[in-house]
């Protein structure tokens, strides 16, 4: 009995085991997969495999029509592409909806299926979000009886606010914290934050720790007034002044104030040896102070002084600021956690450049782009010796670089993301953000000793890719803050982005509503996202409502600012519908109207003249070919029809014409369709070298030269670029000639200068024309009578006269008596020469016009000459002889 007994037994305890082992297997969600976190899990994995492997695909375009033109490449994509209409039509059947993916017509089957997927989907999520409320424990079915004007709290469930249980039950919810309500911490801050449409200013004016001083320009700053606003100066000019004021200081506001220090800031070698990493304490055992008043910022700043390194993070809220607003500050040491409330000590945060700047200190940051140039800009902080984990991520080339992962691999810390997008404007600071907010950097150093550590072990103890990660994180801090400028293009950057093709009037007013909303935003202080998102922006651009309902209508939930300011859009609307309608080619001539538009022909090469319609184009001569000097590809390529006769230039006629006949227009209009195409298929053998003659478009695409993803488009920039470049050149040439030539000006007039004053001094020491004749009077013992006159003006004139006489003659050529051989000695005789005309000893031949007016009797003349009198020029002083 005792043996069945045991035997029964033993058989009882196998059928229960096996009963066990069933019962785990029924337990499963799927085969395979123990519950749903396990196959969600799994299906993300291999959605992103799929994701990854769809980025590796030819693109649309150039490549995939490459691709296409081989036959094993055109058969694989068919056999695939009846492979996934197949599964799809199997997952429509299993949802009861219309399957026929396949077979259809050829004209309208591309529509048909587009149809059918769109049912299929709007069906298939109707049913997710079903069993999503009924998982949550909402029923749709059955409303809840609430009393009248009661609404329940509402539950957001989303990714970033969803636990997920390690015991495989169902994920919870959490709300997340809103501040909808409170105070804008703008309003206390001691500096007006400048929103202005002017260049950052840094707001440094102390450099602790500097190895170079710091401008005298920072230093005063704050003695001075730096905004004219308080001056009571008109919002028109403020900027305005202010501008002008900074231009003085041009050569500070673009150089990093610590360059210097970290250009000659040199790695210690303890650094770069390997140390055991020190493990960190436990959250719960390691004390945190919350920092909100200056003594205690003080005596943080003392702390950090003495240890050898600390690690750092910030919590920044954008959404309703223009700028932003940097509204926490994480510091940890071995010892102890800091949390510093930034919004109440803004303008006392500069104290902590004496720690962040002290070359001996090593700082700790993860993903420190970011967060160094807030600093700049909210607190006039700046680092020096800093270690970027994320740079060191990627030099050690791990899975992902992000925090979360860091602290998963290294430390075995699952962290809690719920509060990512949390308002951190929230005073007093909960404590569940509070503790989110330390566990940023309470493991953030032991992280650094493990990387420090990896680092070497991967280059076999060589410091090699451990200064690598020293110099990126060098790199990350000399970064410098800018602000977002306002410009009449910016709006084209948005638009660009967004992959939408407008025309004149749509862009016009996409053009205002961008303007008006950053003009908006500025005086605010809101971001842009917050007055008018750029989605609702572009649905306005383009339905161009005609009522201010419309506008409303455009915009799902309306912005606070939309509605207040909504008849200001809609003047804005109906100015943009009063332009003129173009079409995009013509509008593409207009400054500041350009669209982005992909190019028509999917095939494109320089080379490639088989997809443009050759009829399309004039028909030129060889001497009336249209070429424009001096650009190669230009914006108004489509008008060179109209300038014809203004733009001509020689081109090379060909010289090899074998199948080419002279044919004229009218035997051209009779030609049939087969004659048009076979002159076609002879003119592409007319000039192997004619694609590289100019044309008005017809080799170019001209969608290529607006592609920026085109060669063609490349290249005219590049020679805009350097045309821009040649008329720099010219101005400054012009410049540095008109500054020679004043220069060499002033120097002729100093020159002239010096001249005078040296004539000057030499004409001290010279004798007067008196004292010469005194200093003779008295050489001779003879004294000078004076005539007494009545007259003063004959005195003067024999003073004059006395004055000529003594004064120096003028030197005189050598005299040459003239030779009165050649001359005509019959006129001092009685009778009459042949021609009848007087001696002149000057003149050696005889005029003809002379001869004629010898007949012409005139006055005696002078009555002491011995011949005769008649005409004569000895009266005109060029006459006379020389002597």
């Amino acid at each position: 009995m005792d043996s069945s007994d045991k035997n029964h037994a033993a058989n009882s305890c196998l059928e229960n085991n096996t009963s066990d082992d069933r019962e785990e297997k029924d337990k499963e969600f799927s085969p395979g997969y123990k519950d749903v976190e396990a196959f969600v899990k799994y299906g993300l994995g291999s959605v992103l495999l799929a994701t990854k492997a769809s980025g590796g695909l030819p693109q649309a375009g150039d490549e995939f029509d490459f691709y296409r033109s081989f036959p094993g490449f055109q058969e694989f994509c068919e056999v695939q592409g009846d492979q996934l209409l197949l599964c799809m039509s199997q997952i429509m059947q299993h949802h009861n909806c219309r399957s026929h993916m396949r077979d259809r017509d050829k004209l309208t089957g591309l529509e048909e299926r587009f149809d059918l997927v769109v049912d299929c989907n709007d069906v298939i999520l109707e049913k997710v979000g079903i069993l999503l409320d009924e998982a949550d424990g909402v029923n749709r079915s059955q409303q809840p009886v609430m009393p009248a004007g009661f609404q329940p709290p509402k539950i957001v469930v989303s990714s970033w606010n969803r636990k997920g249980s390690g015991s495989g039950g169902r994920s919870g919810t959490f709300r997340m914290l809103q501040a909808k309500n409170i105070p804008r911490p703008q309003l206390k801050f001691k500096e007006k934050v400048d929103n202005s449409n002017t260049p950052f200013i840094p707001k440094i004016f102390i450099k602790p720790n500097a190895l170079k001083p710091l401008p005298s320009y920072f230093t005063t700053k704050r003695i001075r007034k730096e905004r004219p606003e308080d001056l009571d100066v008109p919002a028109a000019l403020a900027d305005l002044i202010h501008h002008q004021r900074t231009q003085e200081h041009i050569e500070y506001m673009f150089v990093h104030p610590y360059q210097f220090e970290l250009d000659h800031l040199a790695v210690p070698d303890s650094l770069l040896t390997k140390t055991e990493p020190k493990m960190y304490k436990p959250l719960e055992e390691t004390s945190c102070s919350f920092i909100e008043t200056l003594e205690d910022l003080v005596a943080m700043n003392e702390k950090l002084n003495e240890v050898s390194e600390f690690a750092v993070d910030l919590e920044h809220h954008s959404y309703r600021s223009f700028l932003g607003i940097t509204c926490l500050m994480q510091i940890s040491t071995r010892e102890q956690d800091f949390i510093i409330d930034t919004l109440e000590l803004r303008s006392e945060m500069y104290i902590l450049n004496e720690a962040f700047t002290n070359p001996s200190t090593v700082k700790v940051f993860h993903g420190a782009d970011s967060d160094i140039e807030w600093l700049q800009r909210d607190f006039g902080l700046y680092v020096v010796n800093l270690f970027d984990t994320h740079q060191a991520s990627r030099v050690l080339n791990l899975a992902r670089h992000s925090l979360d992962h860091l602290l998963k691999h290294y430390c075995n810390v699952d962290s809690d993301k719920r509060y990512q997008l949390a308002d951190w404007r929230i005073r007093p600071l909960p404590d569940e953000m509070a503790h989110y907010a330390r566990s940023d950097t309470h493991y953030l150093l032991y992280i650094y000793d493990c990387m420090k550590a990896q680092l070497l072990d991967f280059n076999h103890g060589q410091p090699g890719l451990l200064q690598n990660v020293w110099n990126r994180s060098k790199d990350v801090c000399l970064k410098k803050y800018a602000k977002s400028i306002f410009t009449e293009e910016s709006y084209l950057e948005v638009q660009r982005k967004q992959k939408r093709s407008f025309n004149t009037q749509q862009l016009a007013a996409f053009r205002l509503l961008f303007a008006w909303r950053d003009k908006l935003a500025r005086q605010e202080d809101e971001s842009t996202g917050y007055v008018l998102p750029t989605h609702m922006m572009i649905k306005i651009s383009e339905e161009l409502p005609k009522e201010p309902q419309g506008i409303i209508a455009c915009c799902n939930p309306v912005p606070p600012l939309v509605r207040q300011q909504v008849n200001e859009l809609h003047l804005l609307v109906q100015e943009a519908r009063e332009m003129p309608l173009l079409k995009a080619e013509i509008a593409m001539q207009k400054k500041g109207l350009i669209p982005v538009k992909k190019p028509e022909v999917t095939l494109f090469g320089p080379h490639d003249t088989s997809r443009v319609p050759e009829c399309n184009e004039p028909h030129f001569s060889a001497d009336e070919l249209p070429v424009k000097q001096g650009m190669l590809f230009t914006d108004d390529d489509h008008n060179s029809g109209n300038d014809v006769e203004k733009i001509r230039s020689l081109v090379a006629s060909p010289k090899i014409t074998l199948f080419e006949e002279p044919e004229t227009k009218e035997i051209q209009d009779s030609l049939s369709v087969a004659q048009m195409k076979a002159r076609r298929i002879i003119e592409s053998f007319e000039n192997p070298f004619r694609m590289y003659l100019p044309s008005s478009g017809v080799h170019v695409n001209e969608n290529a030269k607006f592609d920026p993803s085109s060669k063609i488009f490349e290249i005219s920039k590049r020679w805009k670029l350097q045309s821009m470049e040649q008329q720099q050149r010219e101005q400054e040439s012009a410049k540095k000639a008109k500054e020679e030539a004043k220069q060499q000006a002033k120097k002729a007039a100093e020159e002239r200068q010096k001249a005078k004053e040296s004539y000057k001094e030499s004409l001290q020491n010279v004798a007067t024309v008196r004292q010469q004749a005194t200093e003779c009077a008295k050489v001779a013992g003879k004294k000078r009578e004076r005539v007494p006159s009545e007259d003063g003006e004959s005195t003067s004139k024999k003073l004059k006269s006395a004055e000529k006489k003594k004064a120096k003659a003028p030197p005189q050529e050598i005299f040459k008596p003239f030779d009165y051989s050649q001359s005509d000695l019959k006129v001092f005789s009685g009778r009459k020469s042949k021609d009848n005309s007087q001696f002149d000893p000057n003149r050696q031949s005889h005029d003809s016009k002379k001869k004629k007016m010898a007949g012409k009797k005139t006055g005696a003349g002078n009555r002491s000459m011995s011949y005769l009198a008649g005409s004569s020029n000895r009266g005109f002083r060029h006459n006379w002889p020389k002597r």
